[in-house]
């Protein structure tokens, strides 16, 4: 199937510059919102993105909603529809029709555990706002401790960048009158291999925008995907 690539986001959003600070890359964002060193709300974060005119590029060409997307999750984590079973394959081929491929060197970022089913069904949902994964990484962690399924303090965040020509993504098109207009999502749909390559402990005294004790820890991981 010839497939298209998509244009590289982050060369035509990094420099960034906040709080009369400048970030190079994605990387040196997330660590800055990590360690303190910046404080950012996600809101200001996709303002940026959608004036950008290569991340208009990519959801414009989408066909691809939040609705959608949450339709296609239900689909593929029903286990006991029969009548139903066949649909998760035909909705997945039908969404990898108008898919194209990530560029290299992109950077994708997922907050808490990446599923252990992402390397089995080859399929996870990621953001690029480092804005929106902090957030999401604290709302994971404040979740479990009020929950009572985790006595650890550990805020958990994934950076995954692209490092092969055939994985397969799917920019996700958001309302932007509504609160998902940070989520800035893209459903990685197919890929040939995701492998862990470095892991980061921070241990950090004030983390952006959380009600967290100060003894939380961040454990970042480093992904390649390919």
């Amino acid at each position: 199937m010839n497939r298209a690539t998509l244009s590289g986001l982050d060369n035509s959003l990094y420099p960034q510059i906040w709080e009369k600070q400048t970030f190079a890359n994605p990387h040196s964002l997330l660590m800055a919102l990590l360690t303190g060193g910046l404080v950012l709300d996600p809101k200001d974060f996709t303002k940026q993105l959608l004036a950008n005119d290569t991340y208009q590029d990519w959801i414009n060409a989408s066909v691809f909603g939040r609705y959608i997307q949450r339709s296609f999750a239900a689909f593929y984590s029903q286990t006991e529809d029969n009548f139903n079973m066949d649909m998760p394959a035909l909705f997945r081929a039908e969404l990898m029709r108008h898919a194209q491929y990530l560029p290299l060197g992109q950077v994708l970022f997922v907050a808490g555990n990446i599923p252990k089913s992402a390397r089995f069904d080859k399929l996870f949902t990621s953001t690029v706002n480092p804005a929106t994964v902090v957030l999401g990484a604290q709302k994971i962690k404040q979740d479990a401790l009020k929950s009572g399924r985790e006595n650890s303090q550990t805020l958990i965040v994934n950076q995954i960048k692209v490092v092969g020509k055939q994985v397969v993504g799917f920019p996700i098109r958001h309302n932007k009158r509504t609160s998902e207009r940070t989520r800035n999502e893209v459903l990685v749909l197919e890929f040939h291999d995701l492998r862990l390559v470095n892991e980061q402990v921070l241990s950090s005294e004030k983390l952006t925008n959380t009600a967290m004790p100060n003894d939380t820890a961040v454990l970042l991981r480093y992904y390649e995907l390919r």
